[in-house]
C-alpha cells in the first residue's frame, strides 16, 4: 500500500469514528435561517453553496446555475430531467430502458449506462450526500430550497465521479418558523399527483418537518396486441427531518427519505430488422415505422415478459455545524442509503425474445465527511476528510429463445449473471482562498483520493442446445486501487461589487473499474480512471434590478475515455459467433465552449431569460483496430450537441385585490446530438465511416408554456401548464447492441401534455 494512502486511510477512519463524539458536548452552533437567500429574478441575493460554503452567486468564481422552488416551476421542473434546457450545455434525461435512472451529461462529459459496475460522471447530492448509482437519480423536486448545476470538474472539493460537473439539490430544512403546503395536480395521461409539506418547531431548540408525494401517469406508449402501455409512471416519495439547535452556535439536522417506484416497461424503438446470431437471416421486420416524423408511441414487447421495473430507495443523514469560535466552523455530515431494483428491460423493444433482461439490484453505501471551515477577514479556507463504503449485489438474467435461430435448431437461452462489487474510497482536500485585495482574490485547492475495488463475477448458459448447454460457466474475480490528485487554482477580479472577472484551472477524475457485463477474458480488463484537465474564464454580474449575467468559456482536455464498444468474437470452445461487449479507455477528447445566462427584468412584472451554450467537442484520439487507419476518432461524440439553448419570457399583472396573473412560455432547442458511442456501421468485423442516422437527433425546438393564478396574499394558487405544445416526435437516447442480434434502440421523450395544478400554503 502506498504510504500516504495508508496514513490517509487511517486518519478518515478515525475521523469516522470520533466525528460523532465531537459534536456530543456541542450544544454549541448558529440556528441558521429558515430560508437561504435564494431568487427567482430581479435584484434578489441568490446564495449557493459551490464552495461548499455560503457565497453569492455573482461571487463564486466556478460556472453555476442556481434555482429556487418558483424558478423550478417556471420551467416546469417537477423533477431533475426538467432541467433539460435550462442550464447550458446539461442533458438530463430518463435512462435507457428504466424510469428510475438519470443520463446526466455537462460539457459533453457524462455517463449513460445504469450498469451497476459504471460510475456516473457527473455527482448527484442530496444535502451534500453523494448518491453513487445512477439509478434512483430520477429526482422528485420536493420542498426544496433550491437546485445547483455545477459546471466543469468539481474533483477537488466533491471529489471522483464529477468530471462533468455537480447536480446539487438542497431541500428545505425546519426551522423556528411554521410552514406548509399543499398541490394537486390533474393532466394528459390521467396523471395525478398531490404533494404535502409542513415544518415547525416543537420547542425552542426543536423543529420537525416532513413532505410527502404521490405521482401516477397512465403510460404514453401503447401495445396495443397486448392490451398494455409503457413508459409510465408510479411513485411516491416521502421526507422526514428534525433540526436540533440548543445553543447559537450549533445545530444538527437529522433526515430519513423514501421513495418508491413501480413504473411499467420504458419501451425504445427499434431501427432495424433483428437477425440471428449464427446463420443470419433477418428474423423481424420493424414493427413500426422508424422515421422519426411517424412516430406514433406505439410499441411492443416480449408477451412473456413482465410489465415492471420496481425501485426501492430510501437513507437516512445527520450533519451536524458547531461554531468552535467565529471564525471556525467544524462540520460532520454522516450518512447511509441503501437501493434495490428490480427491473425488466426489453432492449430489442420487439415481440422476439432476444435482448430481454432482468436486472436486480441491492446496492448500500456509508459515507462519512468531517469538515472544517475557516472565515478570516481576508482568508476563507475549508478542509475536510471523507469516507465512502459502498457495496452491491446483482443478479441479471438473459432472455434469448429467439436469437441463436435455425441452424442450431431454434434451442432456448437463458444466461444468468451474478457479481459483487465493494467500493471503499478515501480522500483528503483542503481549498482556500485569499483577498489580496479588496478587488483580487486568488485560490487554491488539492484533494487525495485513494479508492479500491473488490470485483466478483460468474456466469452461467443454460439451453437446449448442446453446444451452448457445455459452455463452461466463466469466473472471474479481480482487486484494484487507484489514486488521484485534483488540484484547483483560480483568481477572480471585482471591478465593482456587481462585476467579476474569474479565471479557473481544475482537474477531475472518474473512478476505473471492471466490465459488468464481461462473459470472457478479453472482457474483463479492468478499465483506468478517466481525468480530465479544465481551464475556464468568465465574468459574472448584476445591473441594479435589471440584469443578471454569467459568461464563461472553457477548454477541456480529456483522456482515458472509457468507451463501452460492441463487436463479435469467436467461443474458443463451440467455435460459434458471441458478442463481445468491452470497455476500453480509448479515447482522447478536446471539448471547447462557450456559455451565457441572461436575465432581464426591463419593466415592473417582465421578466425575460436566456441560456445559450456552445460545444465544439472532438476525438483527439479513439484507438479501434476494426476502423480504417486503426481508429474511430472521426465519429462524433456522444450527448455533446454544438448548441444548446433557451428563451423564456413571463409577464406577472398585479389585478389588485384579485390577486397575481402571470404568464409565461419558454422555447427549448438542442442541435444535432449522437445518442450512442457506436454510431457508424460495423459490417461483421470491419468499421465503417457511415453514420447510422437513427441513432441522432437532429436539431429541434420544443416550446412549453403556462398560466397561473395566486390570490393577494400568495396563499392560493391555480395554473395551466402545457409542454412540448408543437407535439414534436424527438429521440433522448440510443444504445447500439448490433452484436447482438443486429439490435439498436432509441428512447423518445413525451408528447405533448397539459396539466392543471392548484396550491395552498400556510
Amino acid at each position: 500500500m502506498r504510504p500516504f494512502a495508508r496514513g490517509l486511510r487511517s486518519a478518515v477512519l478515525a475521523s469516522t469514528t470520533l466525528s460523532m463524539l465531537a459534536f456530543v458536548p456541542a450544544a454549541f452552533a448558529q440556528d441558521a435561517a429558515d430560508d437561504s437567500a435564494t431568487a427567482d429574478v430581479g435584484g434578489e441575493e441568490i446564495v449557493v453553496t459551490a464552495r461548499r460554503t455560503e457565497e453569492r452567486l455573482e461571487t463564486v468564481p466556478v460556472s453555476v446555475s442556481a434555482f429556487s422552488e418558483r424558478a423550478l416551476d417556471r420551467i416546469q421542473a417537477s423533477d431533475t430531467t426538467g432541467l433539460q434546457g435550462a442550464v447550458p450545455n446539461l442533458n438530463v434525461v430518463q435512462g435507457r430502458g428504466s424510469s428510475n435512472a438519470t443520463n446526466i451529461y455537462i460539457r459533453g462529459i457524462g455517463q449513460p449506462d445504469a450498469l451497476q459496475t459504471f460510475d456516473p460522471a457527473v455527482g448527484v447530492y442530496v444535502d451534500d450526500v453523494y448518491y453513487s448509482r445512477i439509478r434512483g437519480t430520477q429526482l422528485d423536486l420536493l420542498d426544496l430550497e433550491r437546485v445547483e448545476v455545477l459546471r466543469g470538474p468539481q474533483g477537488t472539493l466533491y471529489g471522483k465521479n464529477t468530471i462533468g460537473g455537480a447536480l446539487k439539490v438542497v431541500t428545505r430544512k425546519p426551522g423556528q418558523t411554521f410552514r406548509g403546503g399543499v398541490s394537486a395536480a390533474y393532466g394528459s395521461y390521467d396523471q395525478f399527483e398531490i404533494k404535502a409539506s409542513a415544518s415547525g418547531p416543537v420547542s425552542d431548540t426543536l423543529a420537525a418537518g416532513f413532505a410527502v408525494m404521490r405521482a401516477k401517469r397512465d403510460g404514453y406508449v401503447e401495445d396495443a396486441v397486448l392490451d398494455r402501455d409503457y413508459n409510465d409512471k408510479d411513485t411516491i416519495a416521502a421526507r422526514g427531518a428534525l433540526a436540533f439547535t440548543p445553543s447559537a452556535d450549533f445545530r444538527l439536522d437529522v433526515s430519513l427519505d423514501y421513495t418508491r417506484d413501480d413504473a411499467s416497461l420504458t419501451v425504445g424503438q427499434p431501427l432495424n430488422s433483428l437477425t440471428y446470431l449464427i446463420g443470419g437471416g433477418t428474423a423481424l421486420a420493424l414493427p413500426t415505422n422508424p422515421d422519426p416524423k411517424d412516430y406514433d408511441f406505439t410499441g411492443r414487447t416480449t408477451p412473456s415478459l413482465p410489465n415492471s421495473t420496481k425501485l426501492r430507495h430510501w437513507g437516512t443523514s445527520a450533519a451536524a455545524a458547531w461554531n468552535v469560535t467565529d471564525d471556525l466552523q467544524l462540520k460532520s455530515i454522516t450518512a447511509y442509503r441503501r437501493l434495490v431494483t428490480k427491473d425488466y428491460v426489453d432492449i430489442d423493444a420487439t415481440e422476439l425474445e432476444m435482448g430481454d433482461v432482468f436486472v436486480g439490484v441491492w446496492q448500500k453505501q456509508f459515507s462519512q465527511e468531517l469538515q472544517l471551515n475557516y472565515t478570516g477577514e481576508r482568508l476563507q479556507a475549508v478542509g475536510g476528510l471523507y469516507y465512502l463504503k459502498e457495496d452491491i449485489a446483482s443478479h441479471q438474467e438473459a432472455y434469448a429463445d429467439d436469437l441463436i435461430g435455425p441452424l442450431l435448431g431454434n434451442p432456448t437461452f437463458l444466461r444468468t449473471i451474478d457479481d459483487t462489487l465493494t467500493t471503499k474510497s478515501y480522500a483528503a482536500y483542503a481549498n482556500a482562498s485569499f483577498a489580496v485585495t479588496d478587488a483580487l482574490r486568488i485560490s487554491a485547492g488539492l484533494r487525495y483520493t485513494d479508492e479500491k475495488k473488490d470485483y466478483w463475477r460468474t456466469t452461467s448458459t443454460f439451453s437446449t442446445s448442446p453446444l451452448l448447454t457445455s459452455v463452461v460457466p466463466y469466473v472471474f474475480a479481480r482487486k484494484q486501487s487507484w489514486d488521484d490528485w485534483s488540484p484547483m487554482a483560480s483568481i477572480d477580479y471585482r471591478f465593482t461589487d456587481n462585476l467579476m472577472f474569474y479565471a479557473r484551472a481544475a482537474k477531475g477524475f472518474k473512478s476505473g473499474g471492471f466490465n459488468g457485463r464481461a462473459n470472457s477474458a478479453a472482457e474483463s480488463t479492468a478499465y483506468a480512471p478517466e481525468k480530465v484537465w479544465s481551464y475556464e474564464a468568465g465574468f459574472k454580474g448584476s445591473v441594479a434590478d435589471i440584469a443578471r449575467f454569467s459568461i464563461a468559456v472553457f477548454h477541456n482536455d480529456y483522456k482515458d475515455f472509457q468507451a463501452r464498444v460492441s463487436g463479435i468474437d469467436t467461443d474458443p470452445n463451440t467455435g460459434l459467433p458471441v458478442p463481445v461487449l468491452s470497455v476500453l479507455n480509448a479515447g482522447k477528447l478536446q471539448i471547447r465552449g462557450a456559455e451565457l445566462e441572461l436575465a432581464l427584468t426591463p419593466a415592473t412584472g417582465l421578466l425575460l431569460d436566456t441560456q445559450i451554450g456552445y460545444l465544439d467537442a472532438e476525438y483527439k484520439e479513439f484507438d479501434d483496430a476494426r476502423f480504417p487507419d486503426g481508429s474511430r476518432a472521426f465519429q462524433r461524440p456522444a450527448f455533446a450537441p454544438k448548441w444548446t439553448m433557451r428563451f423564456g419570457a413571463q409577464y406577472e399583472a398585479d389585478l389588485g385585490g384579485s390577486g397575481f396573473l402571470t404568464v409565461g412560455g419558454q422555447t427549448r432547442y438542442r442541435s444535432t446530438t449522437a445518442l450512442a458511442v457506436d454510431n457508424t456501421y460495423i459490417v461483421g468485423t470491419v468499421g465503417t465511416t457511415t453514420e447510422i442516422e437513427g441513432l441522432f437527433q437532429r436539431g429541434y425546438w420544443l416550446h412549453d408554456a403556462r398560466i397561473v393564478w395566486e390570490d393577494e396574499a400568495r396563499k392560493f394558487s391555480l395554473g395551466l401548464y402545457g409542454q412540448n405544445l408543437s407535439d414534436k416526435r424527438y429521440k433522448t437516447d440510443g444504445q447500439d447492441f448490433s452484436s447482438i442480434g443486429s439490435i439498436r434502440t432509441v428512447y423518445y421523450g413525451a408528447p405533448r401534455t397539459f396539466t392543471v395544478r392548484a396550491g395552498v400554503k400556510f
